[in-house]
């Protein structure tokens, strides 16, 4: 069925449809790994702490934290504070961009349509206050930017190549963009992004076809809160591994009520261990596959 616009998307360099002979890919991280874990909403230094202590606890390595909150929500100390706790531990450490339209003076986005939009840049100051904000966080030697909007994401990834951001800076693009197809991936690798967070809920098929389109590292939540839907998907764990690495997997976020709030010491400990229940899925059921170790992975911490 639809033979000549498959070929078509063959010649264009995307993958012919969703794969679902479901194939084990061949890429890894330039380290050999297959995966990494990675723990979003970390949305206090307190929490970061309380998660790191608790992995440190159940001798498990966690690759990467999340910040969602916004870093111009966070005091310079604690930005430092961030850094320095991950750091400690070998984890990479992602900072949000905190202008937004869900922090804007528009009343669109309280309504239904306008959620979709309230991680989104409104106007021309308000995306040069979010590269001052990329600024702010390097300035605090953070080196991992989560990234809400595409046309900030194509910004950034020219300050980086203009100087205006250090040149090891790396980019991640928020499931918050709403990517979910092959030719949207590409056009975000080809804007800068060094990882690439899908939409949550994508299907196996439709993962394997997005690790077909791009060479740089996905980010897949095995587990969501109830704002999000609430699913967990510790027992396909195994099998994003499989078909996506180089991959983050991200987890932890079950604990929690919705992405972006505030995160606390609890909730740190608890995300740790719903890590530590994806890691034994994964070594139990894929026990070949390589984690990064500490000090592995994107973006470093200068």
């Amino acid at each position: 069925m639809m033979e000549k616009t498959r070929a078509f998307f063959k010649k264009i360099g995307l993958p012919e449809g969703d794969l679902f002979d479901l194939p084990t890919s061949t890429k890894r991280f330039p380290e050999g790994a297959h995966f990494g874990i990675e723990v979003p909403t970390i949305n206090t230094a307190l929490a970061a702490k309380a998660l790191i202590d608790e992995a440190e606890k159940l001798k498990i390595q966690i690759n990467r934290v999340d910040e969602t909150y916004g870093a111009f929500r966070h005091t310079f100390t604690e930005l430092k504070e961030y850094a320095a706790i991950c750091k400690a531990h070998g984890a990479s450490l992602n900072m949000s961009i905190g202008p937004r339209a869900a922090y804007d003076t528009s009343a669109t986005r309280l309504s239904e349509q306008g959620r979709v939009i309230a991680y989104r840049i409104r106007g021309t100051e308000q995306l040069l206050r979010a590269v001052e904000d990329a600024k702010r966080i390097c300035e605090a030697g953070i080196r991992g930017l989560l990234v809400y909007d595409e046309g900030l994401m194509w910004v950034l990834d020219e300050a980086r190549k203009n100087g205006e951001l250090p040149k090891e800076v790396k980019f991640k693009n928020s499931a918050h963009n709403g990517q979910g197809n092959p030719a949207s991936f590409q056009l975000m690798e080809r804007s800068g992004a060094d990882s690439i967070n899908p939409v949550r809920d994508l299907s196996l098929p439709m993962l394997a076809s997005l690790r077909a389109a791009v060479n740089v590292p996905l980010d897949l939540h095995t587990d969501n809160p109830p704002g999000s839907g609430g699913f967990i998907r510790v027992y396909e764990a195994p099998e994003m591994v499989r078909l996506c690495a180089p991959v983050y997997l991200k987890t932890g976020n079950s604990c929690v009520a919705g992405h972006g709030q505030l995160t606390t010491a609890q909730n740190g400990v608890d995300m740790a261990r719903q890590a530590s229940i994806v890691l034994e899925f994964v070594n139990r059921y894929y026990p070949e596959a390589k984690q990064l170790k500490a000090g592995e992975g994107h973006p470093q911490i200068a």
